[in-house]
This record gives structure tokens, C-alpha cells and sequence, in this order.
């Protein structure tokens, strides 16, 4: 049996950081995940999910990223349930998480925040004043062109 999920979305709120009376981290957040197609309207939805971060990385998580940020998981998720105030049993699916990568500096999220306009790639952010001196013509870049020589390899250079 396989339980694994992959996701890489945006932070809705800050996390939430709590200590269990043993002392241990643990963080709670919610990643909007965009849906790779649009509704009828032409709008991209997004789904937003739970995820429950332990440990070290719980305080990272608090610790380095805030709303906006962007953010990969990779964990399992879990079903739970537990009986509310009016006796009614209240059923959480959540994503637990076993990492969570921080996918654009502290800097591309501040700019962000402070030029919604600006352009990101996966970089981070960019500024479009530094943008145009970056770009760069890939078509020359191919490392497995050899321009009509021979290239000089022999049989121990090899890994089979």
C-alpha cells in the first residue's frame, strides 16, 4: 500500500506553532494548491489543505515562512476524528508532513509583498530593471553540441 503526497502551494496564514506538554513542536498551516485547469468562467481554482509539520522543522516552518510564501511538502495524509462540543463526531483529513522545502528566499517574499507587480520565476523574484540584463539565448547553451568535431572519450571515462 502507498500513502505519499506531494505538494507545492502558498501559504495562507502564518503557521501556527504549539508545544505539546512534552515539549515537542508541532506546526500548523494551510497551502493553497492551484488546480492545473479553469472552471467554466476562466478561473483557476485552488485547493487549500491542511498540513501538520513535528519537531525541528515545525519551528523552521514557523521560524521562516509566513503568508505568501511558497512551499513544497512532501509527507502522508491522515484521517482523525474526534467528538465536538454538541456530541458530534467531526471527521479531519491533513496532510503530515516529513519535509517541507522553502521554495523562494526570505528577500522574494518580502519583494513580493512590497511590488505585487514585479515578476517571479524560479528564482524568486526578479526585478524587471535586472530581468533584461539576465536573459540569456539558450539556443547556444547545448553542452551536447560539438560543432562537427569528434569528441575524445575513452572506454574508462565511462561508468558502464
Amino acid at each position: 500500500m502507498l500513502n505519499r503526497v506531494v505538494l507545492v502551494g502558498r501559504l495562507t496564514k502564518d503557521p501556527e506553532l504549539r508545544y505539546t506538554p512534552n515539549g515537542v513542536a508541532v506546526a500548523n498551516f494551510t497551502l493553497a494548491v492551484n488546480r492545473p485547469f479553469t472552471n467554466q468562467q476562466g478561473d483557476r481554482e485552488a485547493d487549500f489543505i491542511n498540513i501538520v509539520i513535528w519537531r525541528r522543522q515545525a519551528e523552521n516552518v514557523a521560524n521562516y515562512l509566513k503568508k505568501g510564501s511558497l512551499a513544497g511538502v512532501d509527507g502522508r495524509m491522515q484521517t482523525r476524528s474526534y467528538e465536538n462540543n454538541q456530541g458530534q463526531r467531526v471527521y479531519v483529513t491533513e496532510v503530515m508532513a516529513e519535509s517541507v522545502q522553502f521554495l523562494e528566499s526570505r528577500n522574494a517574499s518580502q519583494n513580493r509583498d512590497e511590488f505585487p507587480d514585479n515578476t517571479f520565476g524560479q528564482q524568486g523574484f526578479q526585478n524587471p530593471n535586472e530581468q533584461s540584463k539576465q536573459k540569456k539565448d539558450f539556443r547556444n547553451d547545448d553542452p551536447f553540441s560539438n560543432d562537427g568535431q569528434t569528441i575524445d572519450i575513452s572506454d574508462d571515462d565511462l561508468p558502464f
